[in-house]
């Protein structure tokens, strides 16, 4: 039985991507070619979708390109590389805790500032 696969354009659906933007990912060797058709079309498999999906969210999270390439370059070599992977995934992981930190932080004066709104008519800031 052959594995239904997607064109680009129900890939990027899927995913959440644009057509662009796939095609990019797999210039800049964030994706391993895809596997094309007869009349040499891309065509993507679920795991490659599971791939892209890694990828969207490690970007989403503001991981930079060269540190997803890196990744992405680590995981075609195979097993071997898991310490390497691990290691860059847990300093992202770092980053995205201490921006969430920055984050909650800015939200607590955002609410603070609404607040005020409410129980005063003006405000000086």
């Amino acid at each position: 039985m052959t594995e239904r696969t997607l064109t680009v354009g129900e890939a990027a659906d899927r995913v959440g991507l644009t057509t662009y933007t796939l095609r990019w990912y797999e210039q800049e060797g964030l994706v391993a070619p895809v596997g094309r058709d007869t009349a040499g079309r891309r065509r993507y498999t679920e795991r490659d979708l599971d791939w892209l999906v890694l990828l969207t969210r490690l970007r989403r999270t503001g991981m930079p390109v060269r540190d997803m390439r890196r990744y992405a370059e680590l995981a075609r070599q195979g097993d071997r590389t898991n310490p390497a992977r691990l290691a860059l995934l847990k300093a992202h992981r770092d980053r995205v805790l201490a921006r969430m930190a920055e984050l909650e932080e800015d939200l607590t004066v955002l609410n603070y500032k609404i607040n005020s709104y409410g129980s005063t008519s003006g405000c000086d800031a």
